[in-house]
Parts: C-alpha cells; sequence; structure tokens
C-alpha cells in the first residue's frame, strides 16, 4: 500500500522541496505541499491539512515531514496528527526535513508503510556528511 505524503512547511519551503524532487527524480512528486505563510492562521491550515487526510482511504498510512520542531507549520502538522490519530488514521510525523528525506520518502513510499517513517529518518542522518577534505598529515 502507497503512504500518502505531506510537506507542511515555513512558505516556501514546501514547493521548493517539492521543485527539487521533481528535478532528481524528472517527474512530478506525488506528495501535497502546504506552504505556510507567516500571517496565515493555524486553525484554518489545520483544516487544510484534515481535508487533505480525510480525502484518503482510512487504511492509507500518512507521512508527514515538517521543517522545523516548534515552530507554526510544526504546531499546525501536529493538531492535525492528533485528530486524524483519533479517527484511527495511520499517520506519522517527521521534523527536520531535508533533501535527503523528501528524496527518500518519495522513492520508498511504496514499500512497507510501517517503517517508512523510521528509513527517512535514517536518510537524513546518512545525508549529513562532513565532506571537509582530510588534514595535510
Amino acid at each position: 500500500m502507497k503512504t500518502r505524503l505531506a510537506l507542511v512547511m515555513h512558505q516556501p519551503l514546501g514547493s521548493a522541496f517539492s521543485a527539487c524532487a521533481q528535478h532528481v527524480l524528472g517527474r512530478v512528486p506525488d506528495l501535497q505541499v502546504f506552504d505556510i505563510m507567516p500571517d496565515a492562521p493555524p486553525r484554518e491550515q489545520t483544516g487544510r491539512v484534515l481535508d487533505w487526510v480525510h480525502q484518503g482511504r482510512i487504511e492509507e498510512p500518512i507521512l508527514i515531514l515538517c521543517d522545523l520542531y516548534g515552530a507554526t507549520p510544526f504546531n499546525i502538522a501536529a493538531q492535525a496528527l492528533r485528530q486524524a490519530l483519533e479517527e484511527g488514521y495511520i499517520i506519522h510525523l517527521l521534523t527536520g526535513t531535508n533533501a535527503c528525506m523528501v528524496l527518500k520518502a518519495l522513492t520508498d513510499q511504496q514499500e512497507n508503510p510501517e517503517s517508512l517513517s523510521e528509513r527517512v529518518r535514517q536518510g537524513a542522518l546518512r545525508g549529513i556528511v562532513n565532506a571537509d577534505p582530510p588534514p595535510d598529515c
């Protein structure tokens, strides 16, 4: 079963990640973007995310990626997550999103949805590399 993906981020970061994924993958990515404007009312934005959640079947797993833990987009996504979990949806939320995470989520979204969020998290860590040249001996 394919995991549904959403980016809930400070505007324009979600759209930028989506455009990056399209560039790298050579196709329009299968994900929903919620770019949150600075003055956007959180309750209204939570409703938008929940409307998207409700468009799918309850047994379809969902992964939401956010940029910053504790920021407004995260709080919106976390509130939507709480409500969706209460309704019986299978939904996960990761923060600290980078390009590696978005690409990993898109390329693995049809494999084992139960472990997708952990594979995406691990993909982010593997993408962080100290590329400084080694010191001269």
